[in-house]
Parts: structure tokens; C-alpha cells; sequence
């Protein structure tokens, strides 16, 4: 009978002496580890009573092997006794609190309410007080002594009067507060004591926690820890050894402090105000707080986050023909990853199949009920009679195959979407196969990414996989509740192409279209001599019920009434703003991911069909445009000279609440912005909306009109934090300009553009600009990292109950109702109204 207890409470404690000595199975001695036949030597630092590390030997303690030995903590006695670098702090509020001569506590505050604060305020009085002038004593209230000043000079030396206090004279001290008093001050007596702050015993950990390795030479290479604690053991002997020859208290002294720096490096070796203790080679030798804290700490990289089995990582490639909730597997991982399969009389022949087989897919290995493992056999006999042996009941680890569910996940995951279930598609090469509409929630791109995958290996985790984290369920944003798996570039262009006023194909041309998505019927022709409008072909995809009027990125008015587009072409906007959407909230996931699937098939057809390339012609003005540029920069050049010219005679007006320098540089970046508006309309009137980079930029497939600008007529004004460029050499930027000119030229204004080439001044004025975009962003990058993780640190235990209230762990409640509204974002589109359009203006259309 198995008896349950539920855990009440959880205490802490400090270890008094005794208890270092009663939990330690070996007092430590010998500042050394092996013999000279590599034996442990007993009472040095492996002592086979600590446990083992080396494989024949067993542990004198539990008899155990290096497998079966948990280990076991040894000690080290210290002649005298030193301070815990941790606890320094307490002990000073302690001794701040207390009266030295009858150890009563002087004020009835605890000690959790001593402040930061007040230890400030005593710096300052110390610091303030002047040499020579006397302060009023202060004495005790109980006993009327005086009270001596007291400082903590970190980490663990306290002067009293300025005299330097021995941790002797800190534990007789405390050892003398009554246990009352204690309580008082904020500690638990009994498990607790502020004397056990100092220590007299200090625990050594067992072997197994600070393994000794050997070097390929032969040579025993022993673990930091260790080295610690040779030192702490060496300079204690040594201390002994002066105290017993009767040497000078200074001496004396400063071999206690030197024990005391080894104690406090053992615990800490990146404590404040003493120099780490450092490895013959130099590096800092990695102590106790350093094996728990930080980013490589045992919490964070061990415990948080640790290697994980079943899972593959490779480079991704893009497959738009896959359906974008599959991954394309390599077979090389497909036949290195297991999945288990539990055997049932309904797949008992399947399984015996898989055991039988000697190829991709098969049976790795038979589990029985008793948890046993048996490897599958290499020849067919031995492989013929573990099928005829199979059990209802008992399992097969098999390869997987496709269908098979995986998470696939990206780093930096930095929302839940980073992370989502994929469908298995085993495919040859050596990529995991992505389908492109599926890389924005991941960030992934396709110039050399790698991509993780889990198999999971029980059936209740591949069900939540099936069912909440797959991705066609994902299409939108927990964080906007807009579409966030959209058609982008290639797809957004292609259906642009296929639906514009233009777009009309062939029969052929329709059925090789239709063929790619599985549709095997094709409508009726709409187009005189049995052809087909784009518009038609694009129909045949959406579900009856959409009806939708709106206005394009270009600015014409696009009408879907009862799943026809009868006005308008696609692009970005509409797609992902409202079809995607409306559809999602309508009809679901399931219809969502084949009308997405199909219509990005269809429109990579599309622009195969059509075609799409960009050259430098594209990127070139005509002779008109040309002219109309240079009169815009020349007049942009007159206006900065004249707002010169004004700034140097002193009759240019200042802006309120800043300098005439300043309202100067104000209005010319006014001038500059304004003229590279100006070239923008110029550009886009001069390419033509032909123009592939303008569509392009106008349908929001890639790219901007700023692009076409700035490879088109001008680069325009490079700015630092949002100002002209300033600094550099004396009164200029760079030596290639005259001292305090203040043109375009001088400050980073660029008339060149990358078509024409930048002249070298301009292109270190480019750099300037452009170096402080890639600063910023890694600056970011870091600072919002952090930010994150402080956050879902915070945030961790909040959750959403089934009556909508968000509680912690302890069930206060955080919110009464989820979001103030109780509304899941991802499923509450503006799409939610469906029939938004009046059916009058659609009538009218």
C-alpha cells in the first residue's frame, strides 16, 4: 500500500557545526588527492568514504559502485573559526542591533526592517564627522555601556572603534542573545543561529560533485572545487602549525585572513573588493555561486533548459508545394528517430509487419509490459520469431514516417507561435523542407537557418500537439488577432497577377492550374473563346458566403460578393486583412488551410506564368525625370542657403525653447525630408505603375518606393539619432570639407544614388547612418531579451481558470475576467460580424 502525504511546508535552515559534523562521513586532512599509484589517499580531498568517481572502486560509506554511490559530504575542521561571505551582512545588522556587554537588543525593530537606506545614512554620518571633533556617545539602554561605532568593510571584515574584530569576538558576541531576542530580530532559534554564520566546520562536498578528470597525457586533472579546497586545507595546517610554534599574534593574523579570503572565494569567487582566486593559467577558478547563478549557472543551463533526446537539427530550404502544417524530414532522420507505437489487436498485423521488415520504415525495438527492451534481430530468423512472439499490450519503438506528428521550433523562441506542431513529410536531401507562407511566426529565412524537431513519445503529448499546437490553428496572432501565416512576396505578386483586369489564360493553361491544387473539374468559360479571367479562376476557391468590399494598397475598390471577385485585383491588404480572416472565423482552421494552400499553389503559377524580373533599366530615370530632379535638388539647395545665409546674419527666427543652431538644423532636415517626398512622387510618376519594383512596392509584396528612391535619383540625408550627422573631425565630419560649412554636403545630405554609385565622402556618411542602425538593433536585441525574460519570470504562474479568472499559484485572483473582456485574441477577429458589407453596395458595385 502506497501511502500518500501531501507536503505542508518546506523550512530552511542554516548548518550548525555539529550538524557539518554529524552529516560528514570523513574528516579532510591531507591537502592532496591520489598516491603515487593513483590510489585515493585516505583523509585527502577523494577519500573513498566521499563516494567514487573511478570505475572497480567502491565507496567505503554505502559500499556502493560510481553508479550506485549517491556520494557523501566529508569536512574540514578550521583552527579557527572564519565568517560565511554571505551572511556578513547579517551579522552586522545583528551586531548594529545588540549590545556588546549584556547582548540585549537595543531597539525593538526587526531586522528585515533594517534598510539599504539606513546603512547609507551611516556611511554619510561616518563620512561627515570630522577629525579631531567628538560625537555624542550613544549608550545602552539596558546596561547603560557605551556603544561602540561599528562598519562592515565588504565582504567580511567588521571594525569596531576602528579596531579590527576577529571572527571570534563576533561569535561570542552573538552566541550571547537570548533566544527571545533572536525571534525578535527575525531568526528561527532553533534552526538558526547567528554563531553558525561563523564557521568552525566547513563541509566538503562528495567527489561526484566535483569529479577529477584525466587528461589524454595520462595526467589527473581535478576540478576547481578541489583546487578551492586544497588551498583552504594548506593554509589551515599551516596556521595550525604557527599557532602550536607559539608565533607572533601578526603573523597569526594574517595567515586567519588568509583562510578567511580561501573560505570566501570557495563560496564566491567573484566577490566584491578581493582579487578572484585564479588557476595556475590564469582563469578565475569557477566556485560554488558560479556553478549556480547566471546564464551557464546549474538553475538556467541545466535545470531550465537541458539536451534533449528524440530531436533533430538542420538547415531549412523552401518547398512551396508541401502543405504549409507539414516539415519535410530527411530520410536520414526519419531512420534515426523513434516514435513508440503501442500494439493493439487492431494493428497487431501492422506491427508484426514493422518487426519483420529490414528497411525504412521498421522496428528498432520491442518493449514488453514488464519495461524490458529487446533489440530487434539483424537476420530474418531472429526477426520472424520476435513477430510471432509479439503481445497485445507491449510496444515497438518504430521509425518515423510521414503523417507522424513533430514540434518544430526556432531560436530565439520569443512567443508561443515560435514553436508549432508540423505534419511529417519524409523527403530525400539533407533540409528540413519548409513551406514559405509558414516562416513569418518563426522569423525564419531561407540564408542558412537551422530548425529544430521533437518527436514526442507519448500519446497524450502528441494529442496536444494534434489538436492545440498545430500550425493551420495558428493562422492568427495570440499578440494582434490578425492573420500572421499569410501569403508574402512571390505569393502576393502572382496573385496580383492573376487577378488584375488583364489576367486571362488559356483552357491549358486553367487546368494545369486546377491540376496543382487537386481540383479536377474546370468551370465555365467566362472569356470569349474559351478562356478564363483570372478573377473567375480565383472564385473557384472561395467558400459562398464571403462578401467584402474594400480599398487596395493601389486605391481601387475590390468586391467579393457570394464568393465571386467581381471588382478589383488581390494584393497583401486584402488577403491577409480581411479574406484570410473572415474565412478563419467562418468556416475554421481546417478550410482556412486548404483555401491558403490552393490559392499560393495558384498564384506561383500565376507568376510563372506571367513572369517577374527586375533589371536596371527599371531602376533608371528617364531624361525627363532627370531634369525634374536636378531642378528639385537645386531648388533644395537654395532654400538650405538661404536659411545659412539668414542663420549668419543673425536674421533667422528661433524657435522657442531652443538655440538659432538648433532651429537651423530643425528646418533644414525639414527642407531635406521634403524634397525626398517630392523625388518619391517624381520616381513613381517617372517609372510608371508598370514598373515592376513600383508594383512590387505598391501591392506590399517586398520592398518600398523608399528603395526605388534611393537606387532610383537619391540616397537623400543620412541622419544620427534623428539629426544631421555632426560629429567627426574639428568644425567638420570629414577632412574633405572646409571647417563650419554647413550644406547638404557637409552634413550627410547623399545626391547620389546607389544606381549611379556613391562618391567616397558620401559612402562614409552612408556608414555613419547606417552604422548606427546595426548598433541599435543589437543593443535592442539584448535589452528586450532580458526584458522578456524578466517578464515570463514574473509572469510564470498566472493561469486562465475555467470561470475565466486569472489566478497565481497561491489562487488570488489577478484579474476577475481574463483580459478584461475574456476574449482570446485569436479567435475574436474584426472578421467576427460576418456579413459586414451591405448587400445594397454590393448590388451597386
Amino acid at each position: 500500500m502506497v501511502i500518500q502525504t501531501v507536503l505542508d511546508k518546506l523550512k530552511f535552515s542554516l548548518f550548525s557545526p555539529e550538524m557539518s559534523r554529524k552529516m560528514s562521513a570523513a574528516k579532510i586532512i591531507v591537502p592532496d588527492t591520489y598516491d603515487d599509484d593513483g590510489y585515493p589517499i585516505d583523509g585527502g580531498l577523494v577519500d573513498t568514504r566521499l563516494g567514487v568517481v573511478d570505475p572497480g572502486l567502491r565507496c567505503k560509506t554505502c559500499g556502493g559502485t560510481v553508479k550506485e554511490c549517491p556520494g557523501h559530504f566529508g569536512h574540514i575542521e578550521l583552527v579557527r573559526p572564519v565568517m560565511h561571505v554571505e551572511y556578513a551582512k547579517h551579522l552586522y545588522y545583528i551586531l548594529k542591533s545588540t549590545c556588546q556587554n549584556c547582548h540585549e537588543i537595543l531597539a525593538k525593530k526587526p531586522i528585515t526592517e533594517i534598510t539599504e537606506k539606513e546603512e547609507a545614512k551611516d556611511a554619510v554620518e561616518a563620512s561627515t564627522k570630522k577629525k579631531g571633533s567628538k560625537k555624542a556617545s550613544k549608550k545602552c539602554v539596558h546596561c547603560q555601556a557605551e556603544l561602540p561605532e561599528l562598519k562592515l568593510l565588504k565582504p567580511t571584515t567588521l571594525y569596531k572603534d576602528k579596531d579590527m574584530m576577529l571572527p571570534t569576538e563576533i561569535r561570542d558576541w552573538v552566541a550571547g542573545i537570548k533566544d527571545a531576542d533572536l525571534r525578535e530580530l527575525g531568526f528561527d532559534p532553533l534552526y538558526s543561529r547567528p554563531e553558525w554564520m561563523i564557521l568552525t566546520a566547513l563541509p566538503v562536498p562528495p567527489v561526484n560533485v566535483r569529479p577529477s578528470i584525466t587528461l589524454e597525457t595520462g595526467e589527473r586533472s581535478e576540478d576547481d572545487l578541489t583546487h578551492k579546497l586544497v588551498d583552504v586545507i594548506r593554509i589551515n595546517q599551516k596556521l595550525e602549525a604557527n599557532i602550536n610554534a607559539g608565533a607572533p599574534q601578526l603573523i597569526i593574523e594574517d595567515l586567519w585572513e588568509l583562510l578567511q579570503y580561501h573560505v570566501t572565494t570557495y563560496f564566491d569567487n567573484e566577490t566584491a573588493n578581493i582579487p578572484p582566486a585564479r588557476h595556475r593559467s590564469g582563469r578565475p577558478l569557477k566556485t560554488l555561486a558560479q556553478r549556480l547563478k547566471g546564464k551557464e549557472g546549474r538553475f538556467r543551463y541545466n535545470l531550465s533548459g537541458k539536451r534533449v533526446n528524440f530531436s533533430a537539427r538542420t538547415v531549412i530550404s523552401p518547398d512551396p508545394r508541401i502543405s504549409f502544417d507539414e516539415v519535410g524530414v530527411p530520410e536520414e532522420i526519419a531512420k534515426e528517430l523513434t516514435v513508440p507505437l503501442r500494439v493493439t489487436e487492431w494493428n497487431l498485423d501492422y506491427s508484426k509487419q514493422l518487426v519483420m521488415s529490414d528497411s525504412y520504415p521498421r522496428a528498432l525495438y520491442i518493449i514488453r509490459n514488464d519495461g524490458r527492451r529487446i533489440k530487434v534481430g539483424d537476420t530474418e530468423e531472429m526477426r520472424k520469431e520476435q513477430a510471432e512472439n509479439l503481445k497485445v499490450g507491449w510496444s515497438l519503438e518504430r521509425h518515423i514516417i510521414d503523417g507522424d506528428i513533430s514540434l518544430f521550433n526556432r531560436q530565439p523562441s520569443l512567443h508561443r507561435i515560435s514553436m508549432m506542431a508540423h505534419q511529417i513529410r519524409v523527403l530525400p536531401g539533407k533540409t528540413f523542407r519548409v513551406n514559405p507562407v509558414v516562416v513569418s511566426p518563426y522569423n525564419a529565412d531561407f540564408d542558412g537557418d537551422e530548425m529544430n524537431l521533437h518527436i514526442m513519445q507519448t500519446e497524450e503529448a502528441q494529442a496536444e500537439a494534434r489538436y492545440l499546437a498545430r500550425v493551420e490553428a495558428q493562422l492568427l496572432s495570440p499578440r494582434h488577432g490578425h492573420a500572421i501565416i499569410k501569403p508574402q512576396e512571390d505569393h502576393v505578386s502572382g496573385l496580383y497577377f492573376l487577378t488584375n483586369d488583364e489576367a486571362v489564360f488559356t483552357k491549358d493553361e486553367a487546368s494545369s492550374m486546377f491540376y496543382l491544387i487537386g481540383m479536377t473539374e474546370l468551370p465555365k468559360s467566362d472569356v470569349a473563346g474559351g478562356k478564363y479571367s483570372g478573377k473567375h479562376l480565383f472564385s473557384q476557391l472561395l467558400p459562398d458566403d464571403v462578401n467584402l468590399k474594400m480599398t487596395s494598397k493601389l486605391g481601387e475598390e475590390i468586391v467579393i460578393k457570394s464568393g465571386k471577385l467581381l471588382k478589383g485585383a488581390v494584393e497583401s491588404k486584402a488577403m491577409e486583412g480581411e479574406l484570410l480572416e473572415k474565412i478563419f472565423v467562418a468556416h475554421g482552421p481546417q478550410f482556412t488551410k486548404t483555401f491558403l494552400n490552393n490559392s499560393t499553389r495558384i498564384a506561383l503559377m500565376a507568376i510563372s506564368l506571367h513572369g517577374l524580373s527586375v533589371s536596371l533599366k527599371d531602376y533608371s530615370l528617364t531624361p525627363k525625370g532627370d531634369e525634374k530632379l536636378k531642378a528639385t535638388i537645386e531648388k533644395m539647395n537654395r532654400e538650405i542657403d538661404n536659411l545659412i545665409m539668414q542663420y549668419q546674419n543673425r536674421s533667422l527666427e528661433r524657435s522657442p525653447g531652443i538655440t538659432l543652431q538648433e532651429t537651423l538644423e530643425g528646418l533644414i532636415v525639414e527642407i531635406t525630408s521634403k524634397t525626398r517626398d517630392e523625388v518619391g512622387k517624381l520616381v513613381e510618376t517617372d517609372l510608371g505603375l508598370l514598373n515592376p519594383s513600383v508594383i512590387m512596392a505598391k501591392i506590399g509584396a517586398r520592398g518600398s518606393l523608399l528603395n526605388a528612391i534611393q537606387m532610383t535619383a537619391l540616397v537623400a540625408q543620412q541622419t544620427v539619432r534623428s539629426k544631421r550627422i555632426t560629429r567627426g573631425y574639428k568644425k567638420r565630419i570629414l577632412p574633405y570639407f572646409k571647417p563650419g560649412a554647413l550644406t547638404g554636403v557637409e552634413r550627410g545630405f547623399v545626391y547620389s544614388s546607389f544606381h549611379k554609385g556613391l562618391t567616397p565622402y558620401e559612402f562614409m556618411q552612408h556608414s555613419m547612418g547606417g552604422r548606427e542602425a546595426l548598433v541599435n538593433t543589437a543593443i535592442r536585441t539584448a535589452r528586450s531579451g532580458y526584458m522578456q525574460r524578466r517578464l515570463i519570470n514574473a509572469l510564470q504562474d498566472l493561469v486562465v481558470f475555467e470561470d475565466l479568472t486569472v489566478r497565481n499559484a497561491d489562487m488570488s485572483i489577478i484579474q476577475f475576467v481574463y483580459g478584461g473582456d475574456g476574449k482570446d485574441p485569436m479567435y475574436s477577429s474584426t472578421a467576427e460580424i460576418l456579413d459586414t458589407v451591405k448587400q445594397d453596395d454590393i448590388d451597386t458595385a
